[in-house]
């Protein structure tokens, strides 16, 4: 069955915070809105994300954060004019969520649940009269170039429209609908698709950790540490925060905030290093002098403990990184407590990884996110090539540019229906 909608009915795949922004958009502008996706309920990725705390966006003044999209900065930026943290926290407001800055300089939800908003977003849209409709997984093109494929548990359907936001999500967590399983659809149609890697993921560690230190310390964090990475272009990026040991290596924020370049050295040269100061508010000197200082009958462990406070996780690595000789030289103990080289040999599957890099390439794109080989067919989220840290700027952005897109996409459609 082909289903053709009316002139002013859009439709939306993809029942994300990008693809609800775009319908919530669209049905502002007096379009008619129908919402599909694959999963048995919307935002299941949002929930998830939010499960330990909803991080909406980041406090930082937006110069700043406009920074933290790297290599598509100057292609975010004009999302975040549009509809940038402030108007996120506005936006929250108005569905009757009120949020707060944490200590991080990060914005939760006073509640700190996704839920609570999801629930009130859902019941604007509704009131809006966006319509929604779940288990329909798209499988690409009907013999026209306005017909959309969908499985459904009632058979195959297929939806004939003007005007669609493609909000896919990329890669991560595919057992929440991002699959990725779009990317060759779009490349028949002549849409450049940048491969999808792991951005903000895990790493294991060159040749892996011993058994003893994955058996004891897996999922123990390293609290207060910073890394450092330089790029093949010389630039450094430090970070300070925690991360956490696996069986196979390292993961957690601090370790996500490095990820892309620790990625992309990995997948030129086949490894990657990165820096470990285990004592980020002792200044070298400090360190130095505590660690060459007289321990008479005390052991190592019980001197750098009740100097240094160094124990637990930290010191293990010490242990697990050092030989014995280079333990019992200070100048090596202290310069490896300030500066501990950590080589990794490969991301963790794209699966485990907090989201994507690669999508749909901006050269692609006009300004308004319609792909120039599909006239009428708009993309927003994460299945478009950018990629950014934790602390709110993916959230931030999936949203941005749905509001970008829906714009474009309601604009489209009110001028192509009149004509």
């Amino acid at each position: 069955m082909i289903e053709t909608l009316q002139k002013r009915t859009a439709i939306v795949i993809g029942a994300g915070p990008a693809g609800l922004m775009a319908a919530q958009v669209m049905a502002q502008a007096g379009l008619a809105v129908q919402v599909y996706d694959a999963m048995p309920s919307v935002g299941r990725k949002f929930l998830l994300a939010g499960k330990g705390g909803l991080n909406l966006t980041h406090s930082e003044p937006l110069p700043i954060f406009e920074t933290r999209y790297g290599a598509a900065q100057s292609h975010v930026t004009p999302w975040l004019k549009q509809f940038g943290p402030e108007q996120l926290r506005a936006w929250a407001q108005g569905l009757g969520v009120d949020t707060f800055v944490g200590s991080s300089g990060r914005v939760f939800p006073v509640e700190m649940k996704a839920a609570p908003l999801l629930r009130a977003w859902l019941h604007q849209l509704r009131t809006l009269g966006v319509e929604f409709h779940m288990r329909h997984r798209w499988l690409g093109w009907g013999d026209g170039p306005n017909q959309w494929r969908f499985a459904t548990p009632q058979g195959e359907h297929i939806v004939e429209s003007g005007v669609t936001v493609l909000a896919l999500g990329g890669a991560s967590w595919p057992q929440l609908g991002s699959d990725g399983a779009w990317a060759p659809w779009l490349a028949t149609r002549g849409v450049a698709v940048a491969p999808l890697v792991p951005s903000n993921c895990g790493f294991d560690v060159q040749g892996g950790w011993s058994p003893h230190f994955s058996e004891r310390f897996a999922g123990q964090p390293f609290k207060s540490v910073a890394a450092s990475f330089t790029d093949a272009q010389g630039h450094t990026l430090t970070r300070k925060g925690e991360f956490v040991a696996t069986a196979t290596g390292v993961e957690g924020s601090l370790i996500y905030s490095l990820s892309a370049g620790l990625r992309d050295a990995i997948a030129q040269h086949g490894s990657a290093t990165f820096t470990l100061d285990l004592l980020p508010d002792k200044p070298p000197e400090r360190v130095r002098a505590d660690v060459a200082h007289p321990r008479g009958s005390r052991s190592l462990s019980s001197h750098l403990k009740s100097r240094l406070g160094l124990e637990g996780i930290k010191m293990a690595l010490l242990h697990e990184a050092l030989s014995k000789e280079a333990m019992n030289d200070p100048a090596q103990l202290a310069a490896a407590i300030k500066s501990l080289p950590i080589s990794l040999s490969a991301t963790r599957p794209i699966a485990e990884a907090i989201s994507t890099a690669g999508g749909v390439v901006f050269a692609g794109l006009n300004e308004g996110l319609m792909l120039r080989q599909l006239p009428g067919v708009f993309c927003a989220g994460e299945m478009l090539d950018w990629e950014a840290p934790t602390g709110g700027y993916l959230l931030t952005a999936c949203l941005a540019s749905g509001v970008c897109a829906g714009h474009a996409a309601a604009h489209y459609r009110i001028l192509t229906s009149a004509s």
